[in-house]
């Protein structure tokens, strides 16, 4: 059985507002993330096609508070409040916030990069 965990993920990124320990199983990346300053995403997601988040992700929020902005509609999600966020959305969390999410690997290393780019300038 593949696992992971916070303490044993294979790569740790500090990207100023949240940190990230990433593993992949089997496809699949999961990310432990913590929120270290209130950010919205949706500058970061403006060079991917349509202006936001192109990968699904499925996770927990443990702490604290996510908004999920997508064309029509905003979600609210919560500690305790397992999600879906389908592709065409854009994250905005609170600082403190803790959430395990999962997605398809390929997927998110596409977000990544476009995200690694505009923090770059």
């Amino acid at each position: 059985m593949a696992k992971a965990s916070s303490a044993t993920a294979e790569t740790v990124k500090d990207f100023g507002v949240a940190v990230d320990r990433s593993s992949e199983l089997d496809g699949y990346a999961v990310n432990f993330v913590t929120i270290t300053k209130t950010h919205d995403l949706a500058p970061m997601l403006a060079r991917l096609p349509g202006g936001n988040c192109s990968c699904p992700h499925w996770g927990v929020v443990l702490k604290g508070r996510v908004i999920v902005r997508y064309a029509d509609h905003e979600e609210v999600l919560e500690a305790g409040d397992a999600f879906y966020m389908a592709p065409g959305h854009a994250p905005e969390a609170e600082e403190g916030t803790e959430l395990i999410q999962f997605s398809p690997a390929d997927q998110l290393a596409e977000v990544e990069a476009a995200i690694a780019a505009a923090m770059s300038g």
